[in-house]
């Protein structure tokens, strides 16, 4: 493969650095003759901590809309997706060179009658580990649980387990090596997971003062999808009618998200962002997902991080662009740090040393 080059601010260190790729790798050794590809500030690969590759809503997609969708990832440059749940079998993405990397959790898992129709495994408390032990065997290291949901029986969101049935599932993910994270919206399921040695919650709105010190002090991360959570008052309507005191759970996890979110930036959480592509939300936006981060408050340089550079190093990828890395990143025209707006905007994508868009 012959060597390209690229030019300008390299992040995080914001240093100007001329940037080669050979091999599909990175290098700062000058190689002659090469092509300048482009000049802007070079950021490393994006990451979408919360995706649902080959997921639409009725279920499980085939493989031509599995390909569409990781293209407008790839192409709005997210070149490392963390599945979050998809009942489509993936794996064959990992084997195409021109698609994201992605790192799979199988496919939920969800008590009976209590999640979304053909997205999830539906089972009961006692089957609970089984399912658990055979996605952590078949996945990439995680394992994604439905902490609640509505039950109809209560007319309100609650657990999709008892505490007890979640902290034997945990403890046989990580016996198998597997990391957990769970969709959790309201706040009853959470001291449990905490207590349990969970890895990770999605969305995490109704987490407590006291639960995100917690989580800031056990290394758990938090993906807040706040596009996602930006929907709490049409779930709330749709349910208002049937459902009053879902309605008015989902309009008090509304009104504090922001101050939640805030919250766990100040602890000291580790945050990162997640667009939920798949199912209601689209594929390609991740650049929404960051500027809703930024907008509801949290630091443009923390959000720029956890969207690239510490994402990649939280998934075990290589964060920075150092000599040698793989040559996965983005080269924009303007400086994220000063306008996370030009992340719609890239003008290059590399991936695996390759010009994809």
């Amino acid at each position: 493969m012959s060597a390209s080059r690229f030019s300008g601010p390299v992040l995080p260190s914001g240093e100007t650095s001329d940037l080669w790729v050979v091999d599909g790798h990175v290098t700062y050794e000058p190689q002659a003759g090469a092509e300048t590809v482009a000049r802007g500030w070079i950021v490393p690969g994006l990451v979408d901590a919360h995706n649902h590759l080959g997921l639409d809503d009725p279920g499980a997609v085939g493989a031509e809309e599995v390909e569409r969708q990781a293209l407008a990832d790839r192409d709005a440059g997210a070149l490392l997706l963390r599945d979050c749940g998809s009942p489509a079998d993936t794996r064959w993405v990992q084997e195409r060179e021109d698609l994201p990397r992605l790192i799979r959790a199988g496919r939920h898992i969800a008590r009976t009658r209590r999640y979304l129709r053909n997205f999830g495994h539906e089972v009961e408390p006692e089957g609970l580990s089984a399912f658990v032990a055979q996605e952590a065997r078949s996945g990439d290291g995680w394992v994604k649980l439905v902490g609640d949901w509505i039950s109809r029986e209560e007319g309100d969101l609650a657990p999709s387990f008892p505490a007890e049935a979640f902290a034997e599932a945990i403890g046989v993910a990580h016996a198998h090596g597997a990391k957990v994270t769970a969709h959790c919206f309201g706040s009853e399921v959470l001291q449990g997971l905490l207590d349990a040695g969970i890895d990770c919650i999605e969305h995490g709105t109704g987490l407590s003062a006291d639960q995100v010190e917690q989580m800031a002090v056990g290394g758990v991360a938090l993906v807040p999808t706040v596009m996602q959570t930006g929907k709490f008052p049409e779930f709330s309507a749709g349910g208002r009618e049937k459902f009053p005191a879902y309605s008015a759970t989902m309009d008090e996890l509304y009104r504090r998200r922001r101050d939640v979110l805030m919250a766990a930036h100040e602890a000291g959480v580790e945050m990162y962002v997640g667009s939920d592509g798949g199912g209601p939300s689209r594929h390609g936006h991740l650049a929404g997902e960051a500027l809703a981060m930024a907008e509801m408050g949290l630091p443009v340089d923390d959000v720029l991080a956890a969207v690239s550079w510490k994402g990649r190093e939280w998934l075990g990828w290589n964060p920075t662009l150092a000599e040698g890395a793989p040559a996965d990143f983005v080269v924009y025209e303007r400086d994220p740090r000063q306008d996370l707006s030009v992340l719609y905007e890239p003008a290059r994508v590399v991936l695996r040393g390759r010009v994809v868009a």
